[in-house]
């Protein structure tokens, strides 16, 4: 059941892949005569796209079945969940608008949020005593869709900049514009280089004294560019740069985040020595057509519905579940922390939009913010920063 859960997978994975090639193509057919009219190449897509949907829920309930719990019990499992929420999102949006752009950007960036759930381990193992309840399901489930959902309002926000935005200008919109994309290419760059060493069968294993004042081994799957604190190197020949970090640190992930922003940013400069342009020109051509009154009603809408769910999945029902789980319902956590930081910011959103009419550029630009703080939780925070929620 396991290896059909994985094949279905990496199927939707594929599928998705040849949906975004029609998608493009939908945008560059000679018959498309506007965003909203039917061609025969964004059909095609979001039928492949459906076809995906349906291989990557099939993923889902093996994977549920195999394992006897709902899978978004560890980083494997809640990130390949996220990319299917993100997925059905962009599909229910995609039939009522019929905004043929979106598929270009937004199954991309599900295809990298798989990729990226494909760099941590994937077996199935029992739930440790923490997570052996029924909020697993609950919480998890409706934060990644929550968070999924406003993901959508990232891809219309970012769609909207590349159209709006003059590059020949420059000025600090370009220029964090060009940061935005800088930092999807960083997650290539992790995909990259974790894939590479992997190949390789790169490993070194070092002992450590962790934050309970306990030594304990850990295992390191590229080369080490910072060391568990009081770290010694146990593997023979590995590479060890001595330079330790606090236990509060997990410096194994820590060494990760460093090669994949290393590998990344040489992917990056690589693209733009090859093109001679900034990488936001790129896309430019794509969304020339796209119409910034629907990116804009779509982003905020977006936010409308993800804000409410989120706040069920990551306030509500998290602290429903602290409570029972650790006789507290907030505990300044990292996690419950970031969790709030990314509850208040789109709230903020939503007061600036309704009170303040920030609307078009505005807008866009608060949507793409709100997703770079869920992904500093979701990379950041749950890589390097120990908590009482790092199960991966």
């Amino acid at each position: 059941m396991a290896s059909i859960s994985s094949t279905l997978l990496y199927t939707a994975f594929l599928l998705y892949l040849v949906a975004t090639v029609f998608f493009a193509g939908s945008i560059k057919s000679k018959k498309h005569t506007n965003q909203t009219g039917k061609n025969r190449w964004a059909t095609i897509g979001i039928t492949i796209t459906l076809i995906g949907f349906a291989a990557q829920l099939g993923y889902f309930f093996t994977r549920w079945i195999a394992s006897g719990h709902a899978p978004v019990s560890n980083l494997f499992e809640f990130i390949t969940f996220f990319s299917m929420m993100l997925v059905a999102s962009f599909i229910i949006i995609y039939f009522i608008y019929k905004l043929h752009i979106l598929g270009v950007f937004a199954l991309p960036i599900a295809l990298l949020i798989i990729a990226y759930s494909s760099m941590f381990p994937r077996d199935i193992s029992p739930l440790i005593p923490a997570l052996q309840s029924d909020w697993l399901a609950i919480h998890v489930s409706t934060v990644a869709a929550g968070e999924a959902i406003l993901a959508i309002s990232f891809v219309a926000g970012l769609i909207f900049l590349l159209k709006d935005i003059d590059l020949s200008k420059g000025g600090k919109q370009a220029f964090w514009l060009e940061a935005i994309l800088f930092s999807i290419i960083l997650v290539v760059g992790f995909v990259v280089s974790a894939t590479t060493f992997s190949i390789a069968g790169y490993e070194s294993e070092f002992t450590f004294v962790n934050a309970d004042e306990e030594q304990t081994e850990v295992q390191y799957s590229m080369p080490a560019l910072v060391t568990p604190n009081e770290g010694e190197l146990l593997t023979e020949g590995a590479f060890s740069s001595g330079i330790e970090m606090h236990a509060l640190v997990n410096a194994p992930r820590l060494n990760t985040v460093i090669w994949s922003v290393g590998v990344g940013a040489l992917i990056y400069l690589l693209i733009r020595l090859i093109s001679r342009r900034r990488v936001a020109a790129l896309f430019q051509p794509l969304v020339r057509k796209a119409n910034l009154d629907m990116l804009d009603e779509i982003g905020y809408r977006s936010v409308l519905i993800g804000f409410p769910v989120f706040t069920l999945g990551g306030l509500v029902f998290a602290m429903i579940w602290a409570q029972i789980a650790w006789t507290r319902f907030w505990g300044w956590d990292p996690k419950e922390v970031w969790a709030l930081i990314t509850w208040l910011f789109y709230a903020a959103f939503l007061h600036l939009r309704l009170s303040r009419g920030w609307e078009g550029n505005r807008s866009a630009w608060l949507a793409v913010i709100g997703f770079a703080i869920i992904m500093f939780n979701l990379v950041a925070v749950n890589l390097i920063i120990a908590g009482l929620h790092s199960y991966a």
